[in-house]
């Protein structure tokens, strides 16, 4: 079945705007937004090669392209085809994981899409973000819960088969997208008392959107949308993490 007939069989009000009422990239971006100033410098850490502007939905395309918006876009990754993203202004490769390739207190807004879930060392990466924020600049991150079964299947499967195992699931997602994951900053406990100890005030809100990874059968992905209106907090494959640094 069609992805997009799926979604609206499901969801009836995706037909009016092209996502449901729990989406997470309208959930998460729009809390972005909300934070974002014309005169903002954002930080794109992990901008990839720009793979949303792929997405059907005109509205999900536009909150997450905030080129124009503000002042400037600077995407950093580690990964020589995110220079063709063309969400950012600016493309700055990173050669060592450790230092980024921007200058200290010259960001107002850290956003991070699916990326902590790769990050190896949490310490550098909070210590990189705090560097190159303002004070009382704001970090936003998207990444799935450890504790989600989402992860606990990933954190099942070597990271060699990763690629397959996606694309099995979401045949539209492509094997460069995937990359391997560690999953050192996924659990809401444990990202609040790092957030605390680089010098951030901050809160990780737990969410469920839809069982996208469930698409490959209608049937299983109908059980998966009731099972995730029943899940407990601890359990939500989703967590939003929004920190402002410390002065």
């Amino acid at each position: 079945m069609d992805r997009t007939v799926l979604l609206e069989s499901v969801y009836p009000e995706a037909r009016f705007g092209g996502y449901s009422r729990v989406d997470g990239t309208v959930a998460f971006y729009t809390r972005v937004r909300a934070l974002l100033d014309p005169s903002h410098v954002v930080l794109d850490v992990g901008c990839g090669r720009g793979k949303s502007e792929d997405d059907p939905s005109a509205t999900r395309r536009q909150l997450q392209n905030l080129r124009g918006d503000v002042a400037r876009v600077i995407g950093i990754d580690v990964d020589e085809r995110a220079e063709a993203n063309p969400k950012v202004d600016e493309f700055r490769r990173i050669d060592a994981l450790d230092t980024w390739p921007v200058d200290s207190g010259s960001v107002d807004v850290i956003v991070s899409d699916y990326v902590l879930e790769h990050v190896a060392d949490p310490a550098g990466y909070l210590a990189e973000a705090r560097r190159v924020l303002r004070p009382d600049g704001m970090l936003c991150a998207r990444t799935p819960n450890r504790l989600g079964y989402v992860a606990l299947v990933a954190q099942a499967v070597p990271n060699r088969l990763h690629a397959r195992v996606v694309g099995a699931a979401q045949a539209e997602r492509a094997e460069h997208d995937v990359f391997p994951t560690v999953y050192k900053m996924n659990r809401r406990g444990a990202l609040l008392r790092q957030l605390d100890a680089h010098g951030f005030d901050g809160e990780v809100v737990r969410h469920e959107s839809e069982p996208s990874y469930l698409a490959f059968s209608p049937l299983a992905y109908r059980l998966g949308a009731l099972v995730h209106r029943a899940l407990p907090g601890p359990l939500k494959n989703q967590l939003f993490v929004f920190a402002r640094r410390r002065r």
